[in-house]
């Protein structure tokens, strides 16, 4: 994502990294721009000092800064707008921040025209091969995740999604929204995770969480908001009215689905009913990572139909559609093909625009498109 942020720091006066806690935005950001101040707005001091005396504080920094976890000191936005429209200059100011919710209402207040966004998530699947810290097998990744610490500092899965769950729930939760029980809060996250890959039924969520549909809405808006979750929505262009309307569900990261499911070992991964369902968000989130990366939004899909005819992914380029199966078995089977045939029979695709991942190590061609290893997956949305 450097080159992306470098390029607009030439065309926007204000640039805002946003992204999940501890996906490496402070890290990315501090590389990118070293001349830059680095100030947290984590910090109670520096904080006050924003927050009490906000044209002195962005006077101090008239070089420029990067401000990390902006969304602490929301009133400072207009501010912002204040300095870098009486100052000439761009890329004077890099936010930072976790809450994707607050910082877009306070750009669209605030400094809407002045900004350029990009959104970063944890490690994709070739920055973790080109650092040689992927894992042989794709069943470690599900557990572990893809956050920088868990593979920097190799901290044990378990112990560190614990922290960062309670982190989560303390810091990005409460300021998002004034949830006062973050006991039940912490088992709907829970109850989400038990439907990771699945199409998201709001009356059978509420039936067995024991909450209202509105407020079930209102929170996965706030775990979306986090990065927490991603929604996949369906596709239905030109192909008839006999679709399935309704989106589906996914953890942005698998390592975190995983904890929340309760699973420990790798070995129970192995067996677990929904390591499917981990392993197409494993890979989804990847398309994601090499979108955001791009400084572009999402273009994902999922295409099922009444009868049961099903695709994992869709994928727009420019007005066309690429279909992507997300196998995560070991073995090429010939049923892998079958959702994608039928979709190309009923969209006229070609078989280049038809793509398989599955959990092996052999990059194929076959008659009915083209088979990637899961450890490249990411380079089909990169190709455009």
């Amino acid at each position: 994502m450097a080159p992306k942020l470098r390029s607009l720091a030439k065309k926007f006066p204000i640039i805002s990294v946003m992204g999940p806690r501890q996906a490496g935005k402070s890290t990315l950001v501090k590389s990118t721009f070293p001349h830059l101040r680095y100030l947290t707005l984590e910090s109670p001091d520096t904080r006050e000092f924003a927050l009490s005396d906000p044209r002195g504080f962005l006077l101090d920094l008239e070089k420029g800064a990067i401000l990390d976890e902006v969304q602490r000191a929301p009133e400072l936005f207009s501010y912002l707008q204040e300095a870098v429209d009486a100052q000439s200059g761009m890329g004077k100011f890099i936010l930072t921040g976790s809450q994707n919710f607050l910082l877009q209402e306070k750009i669209t207040q605030s400094l809407a025209g002045r900004v350029g966004i990009l959104k970063l998530l944890p490690f994709s699947l070739r920055e973790l091969a080109g650092a040689d810290l992927a894992p042989r097998e794709p069943e470690s990744l599900l557990l572990e995740g893809c956050y920088p610490p868990l593979h920097v500092r190799k901290i044990a899965a378990g112990d560190w999604y614990s922290a960062y769950v309670q982190t989560y729930l303390e810091k990005d939760v409460r300021q998002i929204k004034n949830i006062s029980d973050l006991n039940t809060f912490h088992r709907f996250l829970r109850f989400c995770a038990a439907r990771h890959g699945q199409i998201l039924n709001l009356t059978s969520l509420a039936n067995d969480s024991g909450l209202a549909v509105n407020t079930i809405k209102a929170w996965i808006s706030i775990l979306e908001a986090s990065f927490i979750l991603f929604l996949l929505k369906p596709y239905h262009q030109n192909l008839g009215k006999r679709l399935i309307k309704s989106p589906k569900l996914y953890f942005t990261d698998p390592g975190l689905a995983a904890f929340l499911m309760g699973i420990e070992k790798v070995e129970q991964v192995k067996t677990h009913a929904l390591k499917g369902a981990l392993f197409e968000g494993l890979i989804l989130s990847d398309f994601l990572k090499e979108r955001y990366a791009a400084g572009r939004e999402s273009n994902l899909y999922y295409w099922r139909d009444i009868p049961g005819n099903e695709v994992d992914c869709i994928l727009e380029h420019g007005g066309q559609a690429s279909a992507v199966e997300i196998k995560s078995g070991k073995t090429l089977a010939p049923d892998y093909f079958g959702g994608l045939k039928k979709w190309a029979e009923l969209s006229n695709t070609p078989p280049s625009r038809c793509h398989l991942v599955y959990g092996g190590k052999e990059n194929q061609k076959r008659e009915a498109g083209r088979v990637w290893s899961w450890i490249r997956a990411g380079e089909i949305n990169a190709e455009g």
